[in-house]
């Protein structure tokens, strides 16, 4: 099985940093800057996909909106202010990527965080040196849970969808992934286990390294 892989496509956010609770919070407060009485366990269960998505499930305010990108803004400010100083890396993200690229994988991010966020993001699970590829929401007119990102991924990385496999930490990695004819493994670090539909699940980058040898990248 793993023989048909050639390149892995990471999420960022939950998956190589330990920082979901920490975007609903941003959230949280961006609503309540503009006056809308959002709680953290409305804004949660949907940490994964964009604000392109996110917002609309939540206030019925779509992209283009002056309130929309009000919001966008408040919580890109809250996050990088409030709560990026106090993301930690989860554990084994970097030695998990330097393994898989000595086998010879090519490696980006697909990440629904905005691209002002992202190298701060990577810096922080020191991995930037190693996913110097990238398609965040910022280049896609959709993010998860549609497949954009990860079809650009895979077109930028220059393989087949078969040929990819994608790795994240909510249902919404696994449905992109889907959507674009992209096998995904699902990580619990994130805080979530609706991973219906992932070839495989680990605790966490550590944990899928520890048993590489029986993944699906074997």
């Amino acid at each position: 099985m793993g023989d048909q892989y050639r390149g892995v496509i990471f999420d960022i956010d939950g998956t190589l940093v330990d920082s979901n609770d920490a975007h609903a919070r941003a959230w949280v407060r961006a609503f309540a800057d503009a006056g809308f009485e959002v709680s953290f366990g409305q804004v949660r269960p949907l940490i994964g996909m964009g604000g392109d998505q996110l917002v609309p499930r939540l206030t019925g305010i779509g992209k283009g909106h002056p309130t929309y990108e009000q919001l966008s803004e408040g919580w890109k400010r809250h996050f990088q202010h409030d709560e990026l100083a106090q993301v930690q890396p989860q554990p084994g993200a970097r030695a998990l990527l330097q393994a898989l690229q000595e086998r010879g994988l090519k490696l980006i991010a697909g990440t629904s965080a905005d691209e002002a966020l992202v190298d701060g993001l990577l810096d922080i699970a020191q991995v930037r040196d190693l996913l110097t590829r990238r398609t965040t929401a910022s280049d896609v007119e959709a993010s998860k849970p549609e497949p954009d990102i990860v079809q650009a991924a895979v077109g930028k990385l220059g393989l087949k969808p078969v040929e990819v496999l994608m790795v994240g930490d909510t249902p919404f990695d696994i449905e992109s992934a889907r959507k674009a004819g992209v096998d995904a493994v699902a990580l619990r670090c994130g805080g979530d286990d609706r991973f219906e539909g992932a070839v495989a699940v680990y605790d966490s980058p550590q944990d899928w390294l520890d048993r590489l040898a029986d993944s699906p990248l074997a």
